[in-house]
């Protein structure tokens, strides 16, 4: 059993649990799939059930490697689903991937202690990492409760469905079926190149990350019953790179009908900053300068660390193929040309502390400001001035939370205009142990999962926030709508509050975000970019 922290008990005398269900007893073993039977392991709840590492697609190595998922080979007898799969690699050796390191968009994150206990360090990273977890609370195959597939962060280069803080255990306390599950990552994800075009059937290359998510998505379709999770009640989520995925899935023709709703924090289909996605064409380029001379055939027949040492520098990331993304998708969304899905989006009050980096200097903060917004620049001058060294720092963070908080209105502006329902989320809570950081980048991770660190460090408010947060999430996943009994009433974004969202602070309330000027002048320069 595990103890339970003194702040947990106060917290649990002081505030009822929200919307939780009261379930006595999990699925049974074994559950049976379109490729086998598997059996799982209770989780620490005796109503939630957690089934591991089970694939959803044959390994893409030696001749798979750079091609659309395959089917994963079918299984006799029970295979124990128990142990989550090796991340996926980047081919650049390190440490050991596992639940519980807390990596964050750059495979970075030093801020407070990661979410649930650390476990033991899992199999080496690897190619052969294409393994969906599930949790649930059903009792059996027929409850039809509604699914969360979540897509991790971590800049397209790290990251991992093991990870604890997305351990979905709390949130499936909840009544949600929660899936997690591992992309390909950097040059094994993301290599786009003229051969690999012109052998793809598609005319396309380099979304093979992407590849995998909408593999899931079938994965689900065809498997989530067999778990008591309902297929035509499923939301995307994600996170950072995550939350960009999830929208490229939003707008990409392969992702019709595969979902309901979609969750997006702290990321869009253009990144964290405004501007054009790359195309086909340049990401073929760097491919090939990448490469060097060395051809397709030769890369596969490589092993995972000499991919690495002769594919250095390779970005990844979504781009314009053709065919999972057809045209830049700012297009796809202004032309209202995406999939007809409810949103849930937000960001958070200190985005740009988790990047770190050299601090600014006022000249060249203000040399920045001319390069990037041209003759938008002294507009952009007066509401992030820079007439000091530590002006210029305090502006630069505050550009990136609005940048940022902008582009994730920006998409609740467009859901309404396709009439759907959006709702736009604001973190400001600055977690125990932050410190300078604040409500940084993945800040908001832990709380809605409600998952609390290892050292449990929270105190009464931090565990208040998490189960309310946690419950709005759910509320949404299962309605489309995060209200529900006990909550702060949260609107729907509609041009009457614009400007405004829910704020997950200290107190959670529905206030201001960011005000009018700033979001006219991100206006303004999206129109110039979109021009060029």
């Amino acid at each position: 059993m595990k103890p339970v922290h003194a702040n947990r008990v106060l917290y649990i005398l002081s505030f009822a649990v929200i919307s939780t269900c009261t379930i006595s007893a999990a699925i049974p073993d074994p559950v049976r799939l379109d490729s086998g039977s598997v059996s799982g392991n209770p989780a620490d709840d005796a109503g939630v059930r957690a089934f591991k590492g089970i694939p959803f697609a044959a390994p893409p190595v030696g001749d798979l490697r750079w091609r659309a998922p395959q089917a994963a080979a079918h299984w006799d007898g029970v295979r124990k689903a128990e142990q989550f799969s090796p991340n996926c690699t980047t081919g650049g050796g390190g440490g050991r991937g596992g639940a519980g390191k807390g990596k964050g968009p750059g495979g970075g994150d030093k801020g407070p202690a990661p979410a649930k206990a650390a476990a033991p360090a899992g199999p080496a990273p690897s190619e052969d990492c294409l393994y969906v977890n599930v949790w649930t609370p059903a009792k059996a195959a027929g409850d039809r409760l509604p699914v969360m597939v979540w897509t991790y962060g971590g800049g397209f280069t790290g990251g991992s469905g093991a990870e604890g803080r997305y351990d979905g255990e709390a949130m499936a306390k909840k009544g949600v079926v929660v899936v997690t599950y591992n992309y390909r990552l950097g040059v094994f994800g993301f290599l786009a190149h003229p051969e690999l075009t012109k052998e793809s059937g598609h005319n396309a290359s380099g979304n093979y990350g992407m590849m995998d998510m909408a593999t899931v998505l079938r994965w689900v379709q065809k498997n989530i019953a067999a778990f008591g999770g309902d297929p035509r009640k499923v939301t995307i989520a994600g996170e950072s790179a995550g939350a960009i995925m999830v929208s490229a899935m939003v707008g990409s023709p392969e992702g019709k009908g595969l979902f309901q709703r979609a969750i997006a924090q702290s990321g869009a289909w253009m990144g964290l900053s405004i501007g054009k996605m790359r195309t086909l064409e340049q990401a073929e380029e760097a491919g090939k300068r990448a490469l060097g001379t060395h051809t397709i055939a030769e890369l596969r027949a490589m092993s995972t660390q000499e991919v690495a040492q002769n594919a250095p520098g390779v970005q990844a990331g979504i781009i314009v193929d053709g065919w999972l993304v057809p045209e830049d998708q700012s297009l796809t969304f202004l032309k209202g040309k995406q999939n007809d899905v409810d949103l849930l989006v937000g960001s958070n009050q200190d985005e740009g502390t988790f990047f770190g980096g050299p601090p600014a200097t006022a000249e060249a903060s203000k040399t920045r400001a001319k390069q990037t917004y041209g003759d938008l620049s002294d507009d952009f001058l007066k509401l992030y001035p820079a007439n000091s060294d530590a002006e210029a720092v305090a502006s630069g963070l505050m550009r990136s939370r609005d940048e940022t908080g902008w582009h994730q209105r920006e998409w609740a502006q467009l859901t309404v205009k396709r009439g759907k329902k959006a709702y736009l989320y604001y973190f400001t809570h600055v977690p125990p142990g932050a410190g300078a950081r604040g409500a940084s980048h993945t800040a908001e991770l832990p709380y809605m999962f409600n998952n609390p660190p290892a050292n449990d460090s929270w105190q009464v408010g931090d565990h208040k926030l998490a189960d309310m947060m946690s419950s709005y999430w759910v509320n949404f996943i299962a309605t489309g709508d995060p209200n529900g009994k006990g909550l702060p009433p949260w609107q729907a974004y509609s041009a009457k509050n614009d400007g405004q969202a829910m704020v997950f602070g200290d107190t959670v309330q529905f206030g201001p975000q960011i005000d009018a000027p700033r979001l006219a002048f991100f206006d303004k320069y999206y129109a110039v970019v979109m021009k060029k």
